[in-house]
């Protein structure tokens, strides 16, 4: 579907199947062709760059259960999981963020996925994929029902802990002893929260996280050195009341990225992607926070589009139907520094209501 083409990059060295970590306190700091080459150098010419395909998927592999995505990816007869795996494969990324992938204590899915993939001659070896916030208890009863220890009194909405979950896998090696994970960081100490606004229960902003999934930021080892991929997928702003504390929650998991740009600065080279669940322009949410993202000139936006993107919307990465029509809700935003080659998205909806989004970066 308009995918430039290009070498396969395949990794050498083999993690575990999911390459997971348990995830410790987060301190409440917060923001806080090597033979080419040489020849290039004995010829006095450049060395060629070396280019890195990235691509964000949230592929519907979420089921009301655990367990359930598992045996699904072990019988191979699912429609809906065939469709998104050749989707994925169609893309063929050096490194792949999914978004929506039912997380499990071993990594089992992960796992399985992986074989399925592999099974397409999609070779990702190595995989990060810690718990995430979705379906973890708060104790409270968030959404005032009177009711708790339901989805919506977690960390995140998830019918059971690891619903909806974050994975990264690669091609390349994932340096797991360097990446940071912020999932802990309290919604109470992002500057500026709307946290006061959301109407929370009492004592519930102690321990309430921000991010709805996860926040990391872990580095992917390349041959222009490692490259920072700033990760996470952020709450839908609707399903709350006139408290709007969904829309105020996924405008604050947005503009924490502002606030971690300007605590880490922009000298490692580094790419923010993900689910951002919100449209700069159209549908529900508070959509000057994206604005402000997009603008910020720390940052690029590839803008990528497709020839079979729908019709007057070319930006466009979900389509959810009603009346609100096809959104851009997916990203990949590199850093000013980078050098885009091209950009895309891909979709099939007999796979997802998201489409895949790709970026290829020309690293040095």
């Amino acid at each position: 579907m308009g995918l430039p083409s290009r070498q396969p990059v395949h990794a050498r060295h083999r993690d575990g199947p999911g390459g997971q970590h348990d995830r410790g306190k987060t301190p409440r700091l917060g923001l806080g062709g090597v033979a080419s080459g040489l020849i290039a150098v004995f010829l006095g010419l450049p060395a060629a760059a070396e280019t890195l395909r990235l691509a964000t998927f949230s592929p519907g592999l979420s089921r009301p259960g655990p367990g359930l995505v598992l045996a699904a990816l072990q019988k191979g007869n699912d429609p809906q999981i065939t469709a998104a795996i050749a989707l994925i494969a169609e893309a063929n990324a050096d490194v792949l963020l999914l978004t929506d992938l039912d997380w499990d204590y071993r990594a089992e899915a992960l796992g399985a996925l992986q074989r399925r993939l592999a099974g397409q001659g999609l070779d990702y070896p190595f995989a990060h994929a810690p718990q995430p916030n979705t379906g973890i208890d708060t104790g409270f009863d968030i959404d005032g029902n009177g009711r708790f220890s339901e989805p919506r009194d977690a960390q995140g909405y998830g019918q059971f802990t690891g619903q909806h979950g974050l994975a990264l896998l690669s091609k390349r090696p994932i340096l797991t002893d360097q990446a940071r994970d912020f999932s802990a960081f309290l919604w109470a100490d992002l500057p500026g929260s709307q946290l006061p606004q959301a109407d929370l229960p009492e004592g519930a902003g102690a321990v309430q996280r921000l991010a709805s999934t996860a926040f990391w930021d872990v580095p992917v080892q390349t041959g222009a050195g490692a490259l920072h991929i700033w990760a996470y997928a952020a709450t839908t702003p609707v399903f709350d009341g006139l408290e709007d504390r969904n829309g105020r929650r996924n405008a604050d998991e947005t503009a924490f990225w502002r606030h971690y740009l300007a605590r880490a600065g922009s000298s490692a080279p580094f790419v923010l992607m993900g689910l951002a669940n919100l449209d700069p322009d159209r549908g529900e949410g508070q959509r000057a926070a994206m604005r402000r993202l997009l603008a910020d000139p720390r940052l690029q936006d590839p803008r990528p589009t497709a020839t079979d993107a729908p019709a007057g919307h070319p930006l466009a990465t979900a389509d959810f139907g009603g009346t609100v029509g096809p959104l851009r809700v997916d990203y990949i935003l590199p850093a000013a520094g980078l050098k885009v080659q091209a950009a895309g998205t891909l979709g099939d909806p007999r796979a997802s209501k998201h489409r895949l989004v790709w970026v290829d970066l020309a690293l040095p």
